[in-house]
């Protein structure tokens, strides 16, 4: 029987139905990511391009602020950034390549393509150490004096030479820790294998074949179009970021790119169009924790990310970078085939809290709006209405869900009153930045250090000694307190050593609140008459409070122990997380 007219238009009908509906979706998640970034942009928390993709579809891409701001032109989607570390992607991707055309071997050791390199650590460090950063050369961007070097002009030889000769900082292979280094390393080989520049190498391999023609390797003298120039922002103001020549961070941090470029990107490692699929598994392996339910792959970060402000999370592919006046993220949700990619010049754009609220998007979950900055709205009214207003109006919006507190961001806009010579309004932030964070060590210092410019001597030497308190390892305090003439060797408190290793050992938490939680173990170990913690592979050391309590100098974590039972001593971590010794 032959089938009705109304049959053969009901199908025809559904998909251009659903065709409808889906474009209908895909505006509405546009329009909320529209939302989203125009309260971003207003509130000065973002300056940069933005190009979003739902399942490989463009659903959102645009610029905020201006590329150039003495000229005032604009960032448009076609406007190169510095991608800094997002760069070690495109390293990790040409020395595959390589191993994949049998030009080097992933396990070989680096003396093999560097004989000129240290023997000693040359021929226990091998190729994979350094794409997953546990190669345990220490990274040369920590070193003393790189800001000093930073606007020299290097070749890929100077700068290795300026790290080859250190010591490791542990065993190759051991452990996770980020090391600018290594990427150098990587690029110096690819230059020494393929006898040419790796500027050529990365546009012969990469860009040409994926018609990435707005990318390519940063040279300082060269004439970039549509290029953005980097700024730091302070507070309410902005200033051109301090030089860098790009020669100095080469293969680990020294490509430009646009947003359009990467979203070519990564489409191209969904396919075969640079390396056999075996080859680009490779990428993309779980090689090294990195962090708490966090692994390094070669160039890229494996890890979670929330949607929106729900309790779930789906996995991810991604990389941030920073580098002067500029930082900037990719972030793909291979499940999906979805795509994050945030370009930002004016540096310190909290672009995971952004990816965290366009996750949520994505998938009609709710999702956190950016509130106000309280530092620059506490600037603008004291600018406007003088310290005594301020300080009502502060006093409001401290308590009020339209703004946020930084500690970090009061911390500085201090320091930008303090340089201005406004002494008095330097002092009046740094005493609301201590009210509101009593356990900072940084905060009673950096009060102190407006107290004594001041003159007030008494009051600095009692903050600088709350800030060593909080954090017997802060050098600062004891050379400021030296400097005022106190003896601090009273101040800091020694514990014997047969005290610290009654405390070494491992440690498993008692009552896990999550099921990633459920094995969380710490270990503790004295190295050079210190107790150091491992977390999860953090590895950090631990300074004494009294006899019992110690405090993380880096992030300011505090650790209780209770040694009354030898045979069961407990740790409590953060003042909530309980810890048992395991013997």
């Amino acid at each position: 029987m032959p089938r009705s007219r109304l049959e053969l238009i009901r199908p025809v009908f559904l998909a251009f139905l659903i065709s409808i509906l889906n474009i209908a979706c895909a505006q509405t998640k546009a329009d909320k990511i529209d939302e989203l970034f125009n309260l971003y942009s207003k509130y000065g928390q973002f300056n940069g391009s933005v190009l979003i993709t739902d399942k490989t579809e463009i659903i959102y891409k645009k610029g905020f602020g201006f590329a150039n701001m003495e000229w005032r032109i604009p960032n448009q989607t076609d406007t190169k950034f510095r991608l800094a570390s997002v760069s070690k992607q495109f390293t990790a991707m040409l020395i595959v390549q390589l191993a994949s055309e049998n030009k080097i071997k992933l396990d070989a050791p680096i003396s093999s393509y560097l004989p000129e390199y240290s023997k000693k650590t040359g021929d226990i460090i091998n190729i994979h150490h350094l794409l997953t950063h546990s190669s345990g050369i220490p990274d040369y961007t920590s070193f003393p004096d790189f800001r000093e070097r930073m606007g020299d002009s290097y070749t890929p030889e100077e700068i290795v030479k300026l790290f080859a000769d250190s010591t490791l900082e542990f065993t190759p292979g051991e452990k996770f820790q980020y090391s600018n280094s290594g990427y150098i390393l990587l690029g110096y080989i690819i230059e020494k294998i393929t006898g040419k520049p790796y500027e050529q190498v990365l546009q012969e391999k990469i860009f040409s074949p994926l018609k990435m023609s707005n990318s390519g390797y940063y040279q300082n003298s060269e004439v970039i179009k549509s290029k953005a120039y980097g700024y730091d922002k302070s507070g309410n103001t902005y200033q051109n970021a301090s030089y860098i020549d790009m020669s100095f961070p080469f293969s680990a941090g020294g490509i430009y790119s646009t947003v359009e470029d990467l979203y070519l990107w990564d489409q191209a490692l969904y396919t075969e169009k640079l390396l056999p699929q075996k080859y680009m598994d490779l990428l993309f392996n779980k090689y090294i924790p990195s962090g708490d339910d966090e692994y390094y792959a070669y160039g890229w970060e494996i890890g979670k990310l929330p949607v929106g402000s729900t309790k779930e999370e789906l996995e991810t592919i991604s990389h941030q970078g920073e580098i002067n006046g500029f930082n900037t993220q990719i972030l793909r949700i291979p499940s999906e085939k979805s795509l994050i990619v945030l370009l930002n010049n004016t540096g310190g754009a909290q672009l995971n809290e952004m990816s965290m609220a366009i996750n949520g998007i994505l998938h009609n979950k709710p999702y956190k709006f950016p509130t106000r900055s309280l530092t620059n709205a506490l600037l603008e009214a004291i600018e406007k209405d003088g310290i005594s207003s301020a300080l009502l109006q502060y006093k409001e919006m401290k308590n009020s869900t339209d703004y946020h507190f930084n500690e970090n961001e009061m911390n500085l806009a201090g320091y930008q009153l303090l340089q201005s010579h406004k002494l008095k309004e330097a002092e009046f932030i740094f005493k609301l930045v201590v009210e509101a964070s009593p356990n900072s060590y940084n905060a009673f210092d950096s009060y102190g250090e407006s107290l004594m410019v001041l003159g007030d001597n008494a009051n600095a030497i009692e903050n600088y000694k709350k800030s060593l308190k909080l954090n017997p390892g802060n050098d600062n305090a004891i050379k400021k307190l030296k400097e005022l003439g106190i003896n601090t060797d009273g101040l800091i408190k020694k514990v014997p050593l047969e005290d610290l290793a009654l405390l070494e050992g491992e440690y498993l938490v008692n009552s896990p609140t999550s099921e990633k939680d459920k094995n969380w173990k710490i270990i503790f170990k004295v190295i050079k008459g210190e107790l150091t913690g491992n977390d999860r592979g953090y590895k950090y050391r631990v300074m004494p409070v009294s006899d019992n309590e110690f405090v993380n100098p880096a992030d300011g974590a505090s650790l209780l122990f209770d040694t009354k039972d030898k045979k069961a001593i407990t740790l409590l971590l953060f003042g909530k997380v309980k810890f048992t010794k395991l013997m």
